[in-house]
């Protein structure tokens, strides 16, 4: 790649001086070689100094029977820096409660990484490629136009 078409700030920001391209994905590498993408930095989510990866969470998630569709942010926080948000479409006339979210995250991964607030949602704000629009899920939740499905934070 030699650039963004008519776009030199973009440019600068995804190709450094010495010609490398930033793509901001996270990956592994195991010892045959093969790479893994893991994540997107942009993504990430910093809360309490903890670094937790959107993925992650919404592959454990995707295990539950009645989830069809997930999309994990992070939601800005004045103590913890940023809060664990699960947006979730669940099967027609299931009501999920936190309890049971909770419950299920933890017992496919770390306990630090179990959402904070949960959000059953009837669809998503998609891109013109299929992509879910994490930015405007997190932007509506800010504005109080989606709800938490309990009042309160669940505890982690």
């Amino acid at each position: 790649m030699i650039g963004y078409h008519d776009n030199a700030t973009a440019t600068s920001e995804t190709i450094d001086p010495e010609g490398w391209l930033h793509t901001g994905d996270l990956g592994t590498m195991d010892a045959r070689g093969y790479l893994k993408i893991t994540g997107r930095v942009k993504e990430m989510i910093i809360r309490g100094g903890e670094n937790h990866f959107p993925a992650e969470i919404e592959n454990a998630m995707l295990t539950h029977p009645h989830i069809l569709e997930v999309a994990v942010v992070g939601v800005p926080d004045e103590k913890w820096g940023e809060l664990i948000a699960c947006f979730f479409r669940a099967t027609p006339d299931v009501h999920l409660s936190p309890v049971d979210l909770k419950t299920h995250c933890r017992s496919e991964i770390s306990p630090q990484k179990t959402p904070n607030i949960w959000v059953q949602v009837e669809d998503f704000p998609m891109t013109g490629s299929g992509k879910i629009q994490k930015f405007t899920l997190r932007d509506l939740f800010q504005q109080g136009q989606l709800t938490e499905v309990a009042e309160q934070h669940v505890k982690v």
